[in-house]
């Protein structure tokens, strides 16, 4: 993917770290909110999104922070809309990374192509639970199916 960035590494390390005092903010609001566990735990995520964005900005070029971004972008599961309170990091997470491409001018034509190749929420891997879940997930899908087969469809 061909992306232009105009600012410099200075330019987005300073960016960052604005982003990451209103998510600061946040944290210290939390309390006061409806739902402060949620909103803490949003807050928490997007601040440490900003966090790793202005370290690799601090140590390599604008072109890799960019792509760095782009490609956590693209590996992220789709949770908006979800209520679930377990997807408040994935949303936090979303949420951060589309105000980093905000920030740096990013073509929205360059974020729908990455937004495109996002995995849905229902086939992503849980990344606590690692492959070796996904696998014996997969194993256990295809014996209740098979047990559906031999069972036929009107089968209690």
């Amino acid at each position: 993917m061909e992306v232009r960035v105009v600012l410099s590494s200075d330019d987005i390390v300073r960016g960052l770290k604005h982003y990451r005092r209103i998510a600061k903010q946040d944290v210290l609001r939390a309390p006061e909110t409806a739902n402060p566990e949620a909103f803490l735990r949003h807050a928490e995520a997007r601040r440490e999104v900003y966090a790793e964005l202005a370290e690799i900005a601090e140590r390599a070029g604008p072109q890799d922070v960019v792509h760095a971004a782009l490609d956590a972008y693209q590996n992220l599961p789709f949770a908006t809309g979800s209520n679930d309170p377990a997807h408040v990091e994935l949303r936090a997470r979303e949420n951060a990374l589309e105000n980093f491409f905000l920030m740096i001018g990013l073509e929205p034509k360059v974020r729908r192509e990455a937004r495109s190749l996002r995995p849905s929420l229902a086939g992503a891997v849980d990344p606590e639970a690692g492959a070796a879940s996904a696998a014996e997930d997969a194993g256990s899908d295809r014996e209740a199916a098979a047990s559906e087969r031999e069972a036929g469809p009107n089968a209690p």
